[in-house]
Order: structure tokens, then C-alpha cells, then sequence
């Protein structure tokens, strides 16, 4: 799922920069370029998947070319740039990894843990930006991470509405084959209800 144009801009949060999705490689690189992500165990041919490249443009700081590498090459899994509470922070998000990069020192990345995301939804009343699993929902916030839910769903998470404080949303159980109705408390990430439960003592998962 590639996302092309940014979310409308009542759905983005303030930043401090510009960027340019770039389809090619650059003619002329820039003399910074970064390639993410940085010497994480595991993850030494993550570039062989394929990268997204992004020409990001500081509004205090020089030019550099982002290159993330694709966490998966399905074309379900989304690809796009997104604001973040943080005006100097940028995410991108790669074939479902997601990197948030602090444009003024872009040597300064978060790889968040989620694999994949398969979502990215941007709160700006909460001043969150939402990661959403097949299992759990992260949330970063102005600081960082905010907060991790615990598991919500046997596989597969569907937001359905958020309303003040508290998101709804669905999450599949497997015992019964059937989707059930959580709310997640969006100052802490506690939640109420849900999809996930243990099987019985002695039941395999």
C-alpha cells in the first residue's frame, strides 16, 4: 500500500520540514545520506528487499537522503511518510517498518519494534501517532514512545472509532472465531476487552 499524498492536512501535525519521495535513485546525492536501519543484528541484508528513498529537507539544517530499507516486499503492507508530535521528527514507514528520524540529526533513528505495522494513524488532538500490528497498538508521542498496549487480538487489530480519549476497536479471537469489541485508553494504552485470551490449561495456542 503505498501512500503517495500525505494524510489531509487537518490529519497532520505541524513540521519543520519538507520531503520528496523519490521513485529513482538521485543524479546528484547529497553529501549526507543515511541508510536505515543502522547495524541492527538480524538485519544485515534488509537493503536486498528493496528501500524506500526519501530527499528530506531540514527546515534549520542542510539536505539528506534517507534510504529505508523495505521490512517486507508485500504490497499490502504499507509505505508512506507521516508527521509526527515532534515538528523535527519525521516518520517513515517502509514496507511496514516504520523509522523515525530526527531531522536535524538524522544519524538519530528509532526502528520501532512493531513488525510489520500495518497501519499508521496520526492523532493530533492526542499528539499521538499511532502504530497499529496485527496484535498490539505503540504510540509516540512528542517524548517518544508513549506507550505499547498488551496483546489485543489473536490476529489482526481494526480501529473503529476514536472518540476524546479512548479508542474502540475490534480484535479476533480464535477460540470462538469471532471479533471482539476493546477500548484502549489513550493517556496510558490500558485497555478493556478485546480479542485475546489464553486457551484452556493444557490446550496448545
Amino acid at each position: 500500500m503505498m501512500l503517495d499524498r500525505p494524510p489531509d492536512e487537518t490529519e497532520q501535525f505541524p513540521h519543520h520540514w519538507s520531503v520528496e519521495i523519490l521513485k529513482t535513485p538521485p543524479l546528484i546525492a547529497p553529501a549526507r545520506q543515511f541508510i536505515y536501519p543502522q547495524q541492527i543484528a538480524g538485519e544485515e541484508d534488509a537493503l536486498a528487499r528493496g528501500a524506500f528513498q526519501l530527499m528530506v529537507h531540514p527546515a534549520s539544517e542542510g539536505t539528506f537522503l534517507a534510504t529505508c530499507a523495505l521490512g517486507f516486499t508485500d504490497p499490502t503492507m504499507p509505505t508512506g511518510v507521516f508527521a509526527c508530535p515532534d515538528a523535527r521528527e519525521i516518520c517513515a514507514v517502509a514496507g511496514g517498518y516504520a523509522y523515525v528520524i530526527y531531522t536535524t540529526q538524522p544519524e538519530h533513528c528509532t526502528h520501532v519494534a512493531m513488525k510489520p505495522v500495518v497501519e499508521v494513524r496520526p492523532l493530533v488532538p492526542q499528539k499521538l501517532l499511532l502504530f497499529v500490528g496485527f496484535h498490539s497498538i505503540i504510540a509516540w508521542g512528542p517524548s517518544g514512545s508513549a506507550w505499547e498496549t498488551a496483546r489485543l487480538s489473536w490476529e489482526g487489530v481494526r480501529i473503529t472509532s476514536i472518540e476524546a480519549g479512548t479508542l474502540h476497536g475490534m480484535g479476533w479471537n480464535l477460540l470462538t472465531d469471532r471479533e471482539v469489541a476493546f477500548e484502549v485508553d489513550l493517556l496510558t494504552g490500558h485497555h478493556q476487552g478485546g480479542g485475546f485470551s489464553q486457551p484452556p490449561q493444557g490446550q496448545k495456542s
